[in-house]
């Protein structure tokens, strides 16, 4: 029986608000961790980063917090600053109609401004132990309507010599409110904290998803501000040329949107969404299979439908929260032993996940720019070099040396060759870059490709959300 966040205990309106992100079955924390929390139990979690444990604490605490106290009814302690701008961010995601109010409070920034924001009321405070010790030594951070403490990878503050600092916060902190701890490993000192602070919490330990096949090229092309990721992905399609992958999103609205501009543009490629019937996936899948379609944009839940042993690429075009979903997505190619290519594209807000990335696949990421022209009309030339020696080797060569014989005595055979190879670069490479294939553009100045010659028109896509 597949779980959903509705069988957990959430409200309607907060599954609702879940579906329309892209949220529609649990992680194996979120599953294991929320009814404990909505049921008011204290909790250890054993889980890496990158399972979605911070929805795991998020969401059931968001159910029970009452949004018309202005009080700090929720802490959360993070280890760095990094971390408590991600929690934060991702907090914020979950709320329905702006509320309630999510403040990150750190080292590095304005005190004053932190303040400020404090005394305007806020009830939820994701901060590292040292400005929130600060900040309560101050006054300025009241922890007299605290309901809920969640102390997230607990690992980490021992490790970086912050146990001190909490361990003072908890004590200051009421001694009725439920706790939760959440760290990848139970070191001795976590575990006399949790004795010490915890009410006969219930352990929850959820296994650290395997690490991704070594034949997985995984890259990562970061975003250049101000560029929509639409811009960015066209060059990269270009230089990769994919024979076939899976464009991963995270809504259907998403699927449709990028279905339509990259059609327009004159790419191969078609939506995979759960609204298709049976028949029309089917169709769809052979399709793909005989590579009519190199491109198929989906989500996560729709994704579950396709599957094609001999996957070039697989593209994060938005990436996944949990570190699950991105091991899932990128094992769907490199499979049997082959190659396979792993892009992902990286705003540079979300930098923090490639290190996450890293550690639980145990493998580096390749970090790149978006290739400019001059590197993608250079990738172009080398694959045309690369056709022509197969074509030397093959048995129709013989049917075109007549053709060569009579243009020989009118050009050079050179000039000839250089000819046949212009026509065939001219048929296969889009008019945008055969124009400008010889120029090095300054940077960030990668254009959008025009819409190819005798490409299909797009078709209507429904932007219905998944």
């Amino acid at each position: 029986m597949t779980l959903s966040f509705a069988s957990l205990g959430l409200s309607d309106a907060r599954v609702s608000h879940l579906e329309g992100m892209g949220y529609t079955e649990p992680t194996a924390i979120q599953a294991e961790a929320i009814p404990h929390l909505l049921s008011g139990r204290d909790l250890i979690g054993q889980a890496q980063t990158g399972t979605g444990k911070t929805a795991a604490f998020a969401l059931p605490l968001m159910e029970q917090i009452d949004a018309s106290n202005p009080a700090v009814q929720v802490l959360v302690l993070t280890p760095t600053r990094e971390l408590a701008m991600q929690v934060c961010q991702a907090m914020r995601g979950f709320r329905i109609s702006g509320r309630p109010k999510v403040l990150a409070i750190y080292g590095g920034q304005s005190i004053e401004r932190q303040q400020e924001q404090l005394r305007r009321g806020t009830q939820i405070v994701v901060g590292t132990p040292g400005r929130v010790l600060d900040m309560l030594n101050r006054g300025s951070l009241s922890l007299q309507n605290l309901g809920w403490l969640v102390l997230d990878e607990a690992d980490e503050m021992l490790n970086m010599g912050f146990i001190q600092d909490v361990e003072k916060i908890l004590s200051k902190a009421p001694a009725d409110r439920q706790t939760a701890f959440f760290s990848a490993t139970m070191a001795p000192a976590i575990r006399e904290l949790a004795t010490k602070f915890l009410q006969s919490p219930v352990t929850v330990t959820v296994q650290s998803p395997k690490a991704s096949p070594k034949q997985i090229q995984q890259v990562s092309y970061i975003v250049p501000r101000g560029w929509s990721k639409v811009r960015a992905l066209q060059p990269i399609l270009e230089l990769e040329d994919p024979e076939t992958a899976i464009i991963f999103v995270r809504t259907r609205r998403t699927a449709g949107d990028l279905t339509r501009q990259l059609q327009a543009a004159g790419y191969s490629v078609d939506e995979y969404h759960g609204d298709l019937s049976q028949s029309q996936r089917e169709r769809l899948m052979l399709r793909f299979r005989q590579q009519q379609v190199k491109l198929v944009v989906a989500t996560d839940i729709a994704a579950r439908g396709l599957h094609v042993d001999d996957l070039t690429h697989v593209i994060n075009f938005d990436m996944p929260d949990a570190m699950e979903s991105y091991v899932h997505r990128i094992g769907r190619t490199g499979r049997a032993g082959k190659k396979g290519v792993a892009i992902s594209l990286v705003t540079p807000l979300e930098k923090y996940k490639l290190r996450q990335i890293e550690r639980h696949t145990k493998q580096p990421m390749t970090l790149v720019k978006i290739p400019t022209r001059a590197e993608i009309a250079a990738r172009n030339l080398e694959r045309l070099r690369s056709q022509v020696r197969e074509a030397i080797t093959s048995e129709r060569l013989a049917s075109f040396l007549p053709i060569v014989s009579q243009l020989s005595e009118e050009y050079d055979l050179r000039t000839v060759a250089a000819a046949a190879l212009q026509m065939a670069y001219d048929k296969t490479v889009p008019a945008w870059q055969r124009e400008h294939h010889s120029s090095e553009p300054e940077e960030g100045s990668t254009p959008m490709p025009k819409k190819r010659k005798g490409s299909p028109e797009p078709r209507q896509v429904s932007k219905a959300q998944d």
